[in-house]
Parts: C-alpha cells; structure tokens; sequence
C-alpha cells in the first residue's frame, strides 16, 4: 500500500513538472509565406511527385447505379422509383394510351423498326444494319441562349 502511494506521489510530480516545461515550450513554427499572386509558378517540379489519382472501384460504380434510381435520396429504391426510367418507353409503345400495351402495339414497333434497319430489303440484319438500330442519345440542351 505504501509502495502505491509512493508511485502515485512520483507521478503527481512527474506531471507537473511535464505541464511547466510544455509551458515554456517555443511556440508551433509559423506558416510559410504565401507567394505573391502576380508570380507565376514554377514549371519544374524537380523530383517531387502527387499522389496517384483515385481509381473508380466497383463500390463506386454501384453506388452510383443506385443513386440514378434513388431519386428521393432516402437511401432505398421504390417500386415505383425502379420502374421510372422505363415508363417514357412503355408510353412509346403504347399507340393508343389505355395503358396496356397489346402483343399487336409491341409487335408493330419492332415490325417497323426492323423494316427501317434493313435497309437491303432481304428479310435479315446485318451487322451495320443492327448498328443503326440503337438508341440515340438524347439531345443536350444548350447551357443558356447569351
């Protein structure tokens, strides 16, 4: 017990002592000075190099899938949230708008986009005539008329 007290004394003094020599301690090194602005920097880096750029991981890519989905941002995808990007499609084929699309509307479509790809007329697509069948980008709207 007294051994304890003695080693409990020693610290007690030991602490003080470290707290008044950080007390005196010199104060942090000041900042380095900006350059001035009107300087233009210098080209050679010497031998320094940056740090590697981030790479793009699966996680990432994934997360963003989700995100495109997400568009409340709650952090869960809806039913109706899931099915959103399709619905402009659907309305598409949809000629008459009752909102079913019929075997007879989904077959008309794809009936006169394959017509329109063949461009040979020989009842077959190939491979360029396939091509021309994607989907085209969207149109990107001009940021602002200045």
């Amino acid at each position: 017990m007294l051994g304890g007290l003695a080693l409990a004394g020693v610290g007690v003094f030991w602490w003080q002592g470290r707290a008044a020599i950080e007390k005196g301690a010199p104060p942090p090194a000041l900042q380095p000075v900006r350059p001035d602005p009107m300087t233009l920097p210098v080209a050679d880096p010497g031998h320094g190099t940056g740090p590697a750029p981030p790479e793009l991981t699966e996680r990432t890519r994934e997360q963003q899938r989700f995100d495109r989905l997400d568009r409340n941002r709650d952090g869960f995808i809806s039913r109706n949230e899931m099915l959103a990007p399709r619905t402009e499609t659907f309305r598409k084929l949809d000629k008459d708008g009752d909102n079913l699309l019929t075997f007879e509307e989904w077959a008309v479509t794809t009936v006169d986009r394959f017509a329109q790809a063949d461009k040979d007329k020989d009842g077959r697509l190939t491979r360029a005539e396939f091509a021309a069948t994607a989907p085209k980008p969207p149109a990107r709207k001009p940021a602002c008329k200045c």
